[in-house]
């Protein structure tokens, strides 16, 4: 039979061929999914929170005591080593324990193997973290960190991994299943593996009496540290100086005074130098107001009597708290030494600016 090669009238061959050939119906980009984004989001968060419940029954209290125990008594640093994504969250864990009192740093398990041995010092302690503990790099690291004789606490999946084997103490890091639809994303052991290593630091920081303005000498770029670290004294201009006037001084004297830019306020000081009032731009103009003619008047007149004042040392944030927190705010306030005496005038403005 011959073959039909008229187009007008394609043979069943060409009918085939040309469906075959055809492309797929494009997919509706408008159709979402039937699975709901949040519903996904939940399940794998609660599954996480299950797997950290779960592995409480698997930490010994004793290993935890003895690990805490070890790294109090370290006279050296805490060398906290992992590979992949356990590596990442041994790096995020050797910044939470040295901010928190324990001086800690990270150490790749490849890069041990190239020279960066050399780091580890005699009284240093290994932290190895791992899921399966079989990782051939830090097998290898493990087995030159024994030979130095530095001890070796791991925070693992599985203890009877040769990684557990080489190890003085294991912390559990043990899951059932990791939080992904696949069980194969490092998703609940990471979780795990960073809250035993974050409690084990917060452990640590409070047996250690860590306070807040330890924490705040490590983080002075923060807000935290300018909260904690700065007093009020840091803020006071050296420019503006101290401005203090007597109280029998004139109203003409005051105003020269109260002329110079950038003070706010005038303190008032009594025959033995002690604070006794303050006259801010307000309470001037208030006045000017209130009596005929101003320069009339006396400052013990218009001054506001025994003002609200801080001493010096006290923190920069509770002299904020002070001004802000009150019926009507403040926006300067007298900064005293410890005999009543001024050393300069707080402005609002000045705390704002530190960023408080």
């Amino acid at each position: 039979m011959s073959r039909n090669t008229d187009p007008s009238n394609p043979t069943d061959e060409t009918r085939i061929s040309d469906t075959a050939s055809a492309p797929e119906p494009q997919k509706d980009p408008s159709i979402e999914s039937q699975k709901d984004p949040f519903e996904l989001f939940l399940h794998s968060y609660r599954m996480q929170i299950r797997e950290l419940q779960g592995n409480l029954e698997y930490i010994d209290a004793d290993n935890v005591r003895a690990a805490v125990r070890l790294i109090l008594d370290c006279k050296g640093k805490l060398v906290l080593t992992g590979i992949g994504k356990s590596g990442l969250i041994a790096h995020k864990l050797a910044a939470t324990f040295s901010s928190t009192g324990t001086p800690a740093f990270f150490l790749h398990p490849g890069e041990s193997l190239h020279g960066d041995l050399g780091v580890l010092q005699e009284n240093d302690v290994l932290l190895v973290l791992a899921k399966s503990g079989e990782s051939d790099e830090v097998i290898s690291m493990l087995q030159v960190v024994r030979k130095m004789g530095n001890p070796i606490i791991s925070i693992l999946g599985n203890p009877d991994s040769t990684a557990g084997r080489m190890s003085d103490i294991i912390i559990r890091a043990t899951v059932s299943r990791e939080a992904d639809s696949l069980n194969l994303a490092p998703t609940a052991s990471t979780t795990v593996s960073l809250v035993v290593g974050d409690t084990l630091a917060a452990a640590l920081s409070e047996i250690r009496d860590f306070r807040p303005e330890n924490f705040a000498m490590y983080h002075p770029a923060g807000q935290l540290g300018r909260r904690l670290l700065l007093n009020v004294e840091d803020l006071l201009d050296e420019e503006r100086g101290n401005p203090t006037i007597h109280k029998d001084a004139t109203m003409t004297e005051l105003l020269q005074e109260e002329s110079r830019p950038n003070l706010g306020g005038i303190m008032i000081l009594d025959d033995v130098g002690k604070l006794v009032g303050l006259i801010t731009d307000g309470d001037i103009r208030r006045a000017i107001l209130k009596y005929q003619n101003v320069l009339d008047c006396k400052i013990v007149d218009i001054m506001t009597t025994d003002p609200l004042r801080i001493v010096q040392g006290s923190r920069a944030i509770e002299a904020l708290r002070l001004m802000q927190d009150r019926p009507s705010q403040i926006s300067v306030m007298p900064v005293v030494n410890e005999s009543d005496e001024p050393i300069g005038l707080l402005r609002l403005h000045d705390l704002i600016r530190a960023g408080l």
